[in-house]
C-alpha cells in the first residue's frame, strides 16, 4: 500500500504555493500601470480608424487620422491633469471618495462637452498668431498638427511630475511656437501674449485671495463662535445661496453660451434669482441637519458636505462646456482645412471631433486622474469640506470677476491658487492665535522658531513644482512645437 504524502511534503508545497502567490501580486502591482497605458493606445487607435472610415481613406485624409489620434491623446492627458482641480479639494475633504469623483467628474465633463460644448472655436487660439502668415494650407495644417501634439506632451510630461498646468496655456504655446517656426517671431500678436502672461500671476492670487477671504468668514462667524450650531443655522444658508447663484451666473457666462447669448448684466441677475431661492430652500434643510449635532468644529463639517458635492460637479459640467472646445480646436481646424482646402479663423467643431474630446476626457480621468486628484486634494494642504467649499467658490467668482475685466484665465491656475490661498491663511491664523495666547499669558510656553517652520501647512515642494510648471508652460509648449513643426515640414514638404 501506497504512503500518503508526510506533513513534511505539505509543508514544503504550502510554502512553494505561498511564493507562487506573491509572484503572482508582484505581477499584478507591475502590470497595473500598463492596463492604463493599453486601454489609452486602444482609444487612440479607435479614434484614428473613425476618422479614417469618415474621410474615407483618401490620400488627403491621412493628416485628418493623424491629428484624430494625437486629438485623443490630448484629451485622454486633459483628464488626467486638468479635471483635478475640479474634483480634488472634494475628496482632499472627504466628501467624495475617489471612485465617486471619477464617475461624477466623467458624466459632468462628458455632459458639458456635448450639451454646452463649443461649437464654434477659433483656430488660431485667442489671437495669438496673425493669420495672414499661416495662409498656406500646408503650413497651417502642420502648424495646427505641431501645436496639438505639443500640448499634450507637455501635459503628459506635467501630469507625470505631478504638476497640474492649463491645458489651455499649453495650446496657446503650441500655437505660438508653430507661428514663430513658420513666419517668425513678428508673426505673434505679442499684446495678447502679455496679457496671458499677466494671467498667470492674476488668476492664482486671486483665486487665492477670495478662498481665503470666505475661510476668515466662516471661522469668524461660525467656527470661533460660542454656539457654532446656532450661527451655522443663520450663516451656511447664506454661503449655500451664494454658492448658487454664483454658480448660476458662472454656467451662465461660460457653460451655456453656445446654446444661447448671456450677457454679463443678465447672467448676474439670474445668479441673483438663483441665489435667493437657494437660501429659502436650504434654511430649512440646514435647520433639520444641524438638529442634534453637537456643538463641535467636528459637527460643522456635515453641514457642507453636499453643497461641496454640488459644486464640484458643477466645476466639472462647466470646464466640460468650456475647456474641450479649446483642446480639439486645432484638431477641428485641420478637419476643415482638409474638407474645404482652406483654412478659417474660426471653425465649427464637428460632432466626432467633440465625442473624441468628451470621451478621451473621461477616459483620461479614469485611468490616470487618481494621481493629481490626491494630489491637488491633499498633498499640498490639508482640506476638510469648509476649505474646499472655498476653494470651488473661489474658482467661480474669480472666472465672474475675470470675465468681467476681459482677462484670460486659466481655471487650474485659480482652483490650485484658491488651495494655496486657504493653506497660507490657515498659516497665518494660526500665527496670529499663537501670538495672541502668549501676549493673553506670559508664561505660556512659545514655539521655537525652527519648530515653527517644521509646522507650515502649506507644502513648500509642491508650491514651488507647480509654480515654475505653470511660469515654463508656455515657451516649453512653444519650443515643442516650434521643433514639431520643422521636423514636419522637413519630411511632408
Amino acid at each position: 500500500m501506497a504512503s500518503g504524502p508526510s506533513e513534511n511534503q505539505w509543508r514544503t508545497l504550502d510554502k512553494d504555493l505561498k511564493r507562487i502567490s506573491q509572484v503572482e501580486y508582484a505581477t499584478q502591482y507591475v502590470s497595473r500601470p500598463l492596463v492604463g497605458i493599453g486601454l489609452s493606445l486602444a482609444f487612440i487607435v479607435v479614434a484614428a480608424l473613425g476618422a479614417a472610415f469618415l474621410f474615407g481613406m483618401q490620400p488627403t485624409s491621412y493628416a485628418v487620422v493623424a491629428a484624430a489620434a494625437f486629438g485623443a491623446y490630448m484629451a485622454l492627458n486633459i483628464g488626467a491633469n486638468d479635471v483635478a482641480n475640479n474634483m480634488g479639494p472634494a475628496v482632499g475633504a472627504n466628501a467624495l471618495t475617489m471612485g465617486g469623483a471619477i464617475v461624477i467628474a466623467a458624466l459632468c465633463e462628458t455632459a458639458g462637452a456635448l450639451l454646452a460644448g463649443g461649437d464654434v472655436v477659433s483656430t488660431i487660439s485667442k489671437g495669438i498668431i496673425d493669420p495672414a502668415s499661416v495662409a498656406d494650407r500646408q503650413v497651417f495644417i502642420w502648424a495646427m498638427m505641431a501645436a496639438l501634439i505639443s500640448a499634450a506632451l507637455w501635459v503628459n510630461l506635467a501630469t507625470w511630475l505631478s504638476a497640474p498646468v492649463s491645458t489651455t496655456h499649453s495650446v496657446v504655446g503650441g500655437v505660438m511656437g508653430a507661428g514663430v517656426a513658420a513666419a517668425g517671431v513678428t508673426a505673434v500678436n505679442w499684446t495678447n501674449m502679455g496679457a496671458i502672461a499677466a494671467s498667470w500671476v492674476i488668476s492664482p492670487l486671486l483665486g487665492g485671495l477670495i478662498a481665503a477671504v470666505f475661510l476668515a468668514f466662516i471661522k469668524a462667524k461660525i467656527v470661533y463662535q460660542d454656539d457654532k450650531i446656532a450661527a451655522a443655522r443663520t450663516w451656511v444658508p447664506v454661503l449655500i445661496g451664494i454658492m448658487a447663484g454664483t454658480f448660476a451666473a458662472y454656467l451662465s457666462l461660460k457653460g451655456l453660451k453656445h446654446i444661447v447669448e448671456i450677457d454679463m448684466a443678465r447672467a448676474l441677475m439670474i445668479g441673483a434669482v438663483i441665489g435667493a431661492l437657494s437660501y429659502a430652500g436650504a434654511a430649512p434643510l440646514v435647520r433639520r441637519q444641524s438638529e442634534g449635532l453637537e456643538n463641535r468644529k467636528k459637527s460643522l463639517k456635515v453641514l457642507f458636505g453636499l453643497p461641496l458635492v454640488i459644486s464640484a460637479a458643477l466645476l466639472s459640467f462647466a470646464h466640460g462646456a468650456n475647456d474641450v472646445a479649446n483642446a480639439v480646436g486645432p484638431l477641428a481646424a485641420i478637419v476643415h482645412a482638409e474638407q474645404f482646402g482652406e483654412f478659417a479663423g474660426k471653425v465649427a467643431i464637428p460632432s466626432w471631433v467633440m465625442v473624441i474630446g468628451a470621451l478621451g476626457i473621461s477616459f483620461g480621468l479614469m485611468l490616470f486622474g487618481p494621481k493629481l486628484i490626491r494630489m491637488v486634494g491633499s498633498q499640498i494642504t490639508r482640506l476638510n469640506p469648509m476649505r474646499a467649499y472655498c476653494v470651488a467658490l473661489s474658482a467661480a467668482i474669480t472666472v465672474i470677476v475675470a470675465s468681467g475685466l476681459g482677462l484670460p484665465v486659466s481655471s487650474t491656475h485659480i482652483a490650485v491658487g484658491g488651495v494655496f490661498g486657504v493653506g497660507f491663511y490657515r498659516e497665518w491664523d494660526a500665527e496670529r492665535r499663537a501670538r495672541a495666547r502668549v501676549l493673553s499669558n506670559p508664561k505660556a510656553k512659545r514655539i521655537a522658531a525652527e519648530e515653527r517652520r517644521r509646522r507650515k501647512l502649506v507644502r513648500r515642494s509642491h508650491f514651488m513644482t507647480i509654480v515654475a510648471a505653470w511660469v515654463i508652460t508656455v515657451p516649453a509648449a512653444a519650443t515643442i512645437s516650434g521643433l514639431i513643426f520643422l521636423l514636419l515640414n522637413a519630411a511632408f514638404v
